[in-house]
């Protein structure tokens, strides 16, 4: 992979950027989905961000080698703390981290969303802390893809301001990929089950309100996602 062609997921992310959007792209890593968007005419303007010193070092290097220090813009700091209320920033993509961490960042820095219209995230695993904050913080999902990349399975959600509403299958599973059930989503949750049945037989060879408790939930996770399946 490099800053002309992306793996799947990241190519993935990339097609639901707008033409002409002001993009930040936090954990950035290389900045590869920046430098490829510019090189693609999507955007002519990103900030890349990075809060680990090895990746922004790499993030400065790869921008320089591609000649694109006008059109990206790498900064060091946490989560959205790079994005000012002068970059104008329409979209923001988190990409590589696990849901309840891209949650966080969201939540630390929210108040850096007044402007931003678009958020493209791609959990690597637990999406459902996502779903939950964009229920509490007014953002709905716009389009979800789930799709399978060298053994892994990654989802990606696409938010824009407004209310919505999900049942408790919904926020686990997703309201539009439960919707398509397709076969990458079947695997996905056929694994999870398989392993939460595992897990629960464990947990009947033991006693105590807390083992019983983690039973339940998992029993109940269980049965939601039979239902869907």
């Amino acid at each position: 992979m490099n800053a002309k062609k992306l793996s799947e997921r990241l190519r993935t992310v990339a097609s639901f950027v707008d033409e002409n959007t002001i993009l930040a792209d936090i954990g950035s890593d290389h900045a590869y989905l920046p430098c490829f968007l510019v090189h693609e005419g999507v955007i002519t303007k990103a900030i890349a961000g990075e809060v680990v010193k090895g990746p922004f070092e790499s993030a400065q290097k790869q921008v320089k080698s591609e000649g694109l220090e006008k059109n990206i813009d790498v900064r060091f700091g946490n989560g959205l703390a790079v994005i000012s209320d002068a970059d104008n920033v329409q979209t923001v993509t988190i990409a590589g981290m696990g849901g309840p961490l891209i949650a966080s960042i969201l939540e630390t820095g929210k108040e850096k969303l007044t402007k931003v219209e678009t958020l493209i995230l791609q959990p690597n695993i637990h999406a459902k802390a996502i779903r939950e904050w964009a229920i509490q913080e007014h953002w709905k999902i716009e389009n979800e893809v789930i799709l399978e990349e060298h053994d892994k399975i990654y989802e990606i959600l696409v938010l824009k301001k407004g209310m919505m509403s999900l049942s408790e299958k919904e926020l686990l599973v997703g309201p539009i990929l439960g919707e398509e059930k397709s076969p990458v989503f079947q695997k996905k949750w056929n694994t999870e089950l398989n392993e939460w049945q595992r897990i629960v037989n464990e947990l009947n060879k033991l006693e105590g309100t807390e083992v019983q408790q983690k039973k339940e939930g998992l029993e109940n996770k269980i049965a939601l996602v039979k239902e869907i399946l």
